[in-house]
């Protein structure tokens, strides 16, 4: 059974024989949504876009902080220029999350890398993601142990 068909069975009847989001076939929403992502992170914060405002914040957590400056510019590179999306890392295809990894002290360190898709106000998901006007991206840079 595949898997399209095994999430399919577990959706209320309602729902069941609609038309599932197949990760190989990303509509233009999804398409949509990963061009303001990787817009939104090359930038590292707010930019314009195809004449659109991407608005959001970048977070860092305390432990990437915690390893000094040096890393810090090294893994807010590696972050901007990600571009290694695979059904693995990316299911959904809204280029949302990337590990990277980085020498640090004479040994390779990973990092991962989020982004959210929140409301105007910043306290709940958007209810538009594809509409950067209702939506602000929340990238948080962290170690894998923060995730």
């Amino acid at each position: 059974m595949s898997l399209i068909k095994s999430a399919e069975r577990s959706l209320p009847p309602a729902m069941k024989g609609t038309t599932m989001f197949d990760p190989r076939f990303p509509d233009e929403r999804t398409e949509r949504i990963a061009t303001q992502n990787d817009a939104f992170r090359r930038a590292l914060g707010t930019t314009v876009f195809k004449g659109e405002e991407i608005d959001g914040r970048v977070l860092v957590t305390r432990s990437v902080l915690a390893m000094g400056s040096q890393f810090l510019a090294d893994v807010t590179q590696a972050v901007k220029d990600f571009d290694t999306f695979t059904d693995d890392n990316d299911p959904m295809a809204e280029h949302d999350f990337g590990i990277v990894e980085v020498s640090h002290a004479g040994l390779r360190q990973k990092a991962c890398w989020t982004i959210d898709l929140d409301d105007e106000d910043f306290a709940l998901g958007s209810a538009c993601p594809e509409d950067p006007r209702q939506t602000r991206r929340v990238l948080t840079i962290m170690l894998p142990e923060d995730y």
